[in-house]
């Protein structure tokens, strides 16, 4: 008897934990844009074009799951090259002193169709808290890769972050950013 449960704690033991899955984020299948009022009239809208990131999801236990991403603010795009000029000046993302976006989660539950995500986000020197739930995550196997997506849209003040120091002006307050991210592992 001694040595049949000696045999189980052993064969036990032997048996991978259960890791979570890490993800890296997939740039040609994901955009993150924003959109901004102009003169409360109409909508400025716009994209980074190079952003890098990993999600880390524990299915078990989404607690141990984590997302950041870093997004490099001179790759702002708004299809006008005069406009992302300006933008990439010091009275708007001043992208030399303020290089990136950056989020980190601090910590992530389960919810319905994805994750409630909170976490330290920072934007123009100054990092705030924000939450936010990433639908998706639901995981499938395409082009040799397995594959998971994460949407979320998120309203954020941009006198929050010390955005435009001009003062709002024009554009209002206001920054709606859309994220659509989809991550891959082997």
């Amino acid at each position: 008897m001694r040595r049949c449960l000696c045999a189980v704690a052993a064969l036990f033991f032997a048996l991978p934990a259960l890791a979570a899955d890490q993800y890296a984020y997939d740039g040609v299948h994901s955009s993150v844009g924003f959109k901004a009022r102009f003169l409360d009239i109409s909508w400025i809208q716009g994209r980074f074009n190079d952003v890098s990131g990993t999600f880390v999801l524990d299915r078990e236990d989404p607690a141990k799951s984590s997302f950041s991403l870093s997004i490099k603010v001179d790759s702002v795009d708004t299809a006008n090259a005069a406009r992302d000029e300006h933008l990439r000046q010091p009275d708007y993302f001043d992208a030399k002193q303020f290089p990136t976006i950056e989020f980190k989660s601090t910590t992530v539950k389960g919810v319905p169709g994805g994750y409630e995500v909170t976490g330290d986000f920072t934007r123009h020197g100054v990092t705030k808290p924000v939450t936010f739930t990433f639908l998706g995550g639901r995981e499938i196997t395409a082009m040799g890769k397995k594959r998971v997506g994460f949407a979320t849209e998120l309203r954020l003040k941009r006198s929050d972050f010390n955005f435009d120091k001009t003062g709002i002006g024009n554009i209002g307050d206001e920054a709606v950013i859309v994220i659509d991210c989809a991550g891959q592992r082997d």
